[in-house]
């Protein structure tokens, strides 16, 4: 999976601003990102939000399955599975088939109507090994998680201009960012079950933390 969103969404991560993550050299633009996706993953589908801004998914995948879903002008995409997905379906009163980033989605969608609510409350309820991306158009949110183990990799880095890209495949997101990438934070261990990033383009600071509710 992959995604990308200019700056105006979201601001460069405080862990690739941290010393030892190594500066970009050889990054590329988003127009030339989503043209290597495409040519690369040659059954990928690609969501186009605005501007440069996209998601795009390659179904062809030998460790993990993927799903995307779009409702309500929310992209997700997910990576991995819920052990307790069953549980969660009848939860959020979705049929047997719904695929967990339907699950990630009303589950979004459910805390924000009724906020507020901090975002670990979306994924305090997941098991499994997962990584997911989730974009809110109508708010312009950005929500990133992994599991607690990041048996899903998720990496991030800058693209030419700054953008944001998340890729989970080391090789994509390399490529594409040159040397500005690092691997998403794992759980803190004051708060090891998982970690999430939120990103809100109105507030004057990215909102990074972990959660073990």
């Amino acid at each position: 999976m992959l995604a990308v969103f200019e700056k105006s969404i979201s601001k460069t991560p405080i862990e690739l601003s941290l010393p030892g993550v190594r500066t970009g050299r050889f990054n590329r633009s988003p127009e030339e990102i989503a043209e290597l996706f495409g040519s690369w993953k040659s059954d990928s589908t690609f969501y186009h939000v605005s501007n440069c801004n996209f998601l795009a998914l390659s179904h062809i995948d030998e460790y993990y399955p993927r799903s995307i879903v779009v409702m309500d002008d929310i992209y997700c995409i997910f990576s991995g599975a819920l052990d307790n997905s069953s549980e969660l379906r009848q939860l959020y009163g979705l049929s047997k088939k719904a695929a967990e980033a339907t699950i990630i989605v009303e589950a979004y969608k459910m805390l924000c109507d009724r906020a507020p609510y901090p975002p670990g409350q979306v994924i305090a309820d997941l098991q499994g090994s997962f990584a997911f991306i989730l974009f809110d158009r109508r708010d312009s949110v950005l929500f990133l998680a992994s599991d607690r183990d990041a048996h899903v990799r998720l990496y991030w880095g800058t693209a030419t201009d700054g953008s944001l890209v998340c890729a989970d495949d080391q090789n994509v997101i390399s490529t594409c960012c040159g040397n500005a990438y690092t691997t998403f934070p794992r759980g803190k261990p004051q708060a090891p079950w998982l970690y999430s990033s939120l990103f809100q383009p109105y507030s004057s600071e990215n909102i990074l933390r972990g959660f073990i509710d």
